[in-house]
């Protein structure tokens, strides 16, 4: 993610927008420190189908309430 100065983003705001629509991050910057993150907008709906996506096949499987009963039920990864 690249950093831009606030001045040098003033200066040349179409170029950037253009950047961030192309799918860039920018970093704005002041005199060093982040002000700002310039993100491009997205699909919150396939964003969050994306997320579940990942999350796929990572759930420990097993009755909860039914493991205080039973002390060989483990919540690890042979329960995947």
């Amino acid at each position: 993610m690249p950093d831009i100065n606030v001045t040098e983003f003033r200066k040349r705001l179409p170029y950037y927008l253009n950047q961030v629509q192309q799918g860039t991050e920018l970093r704005i910057t002041s005199r060093g420190k982040a002000i700002a993150k310039i993100i491009p907008e997205g699909d919150d709906v396939e964003a969050a189908k994306n997320r579940l996506r990942k999350l796929r096949g990572t759930i420990i499987k097993g009755n909860i309430i039914a493991s205080e009963k039973h002390a060989d039920w483990t919540a690890n990864a042979d329960n995947l």
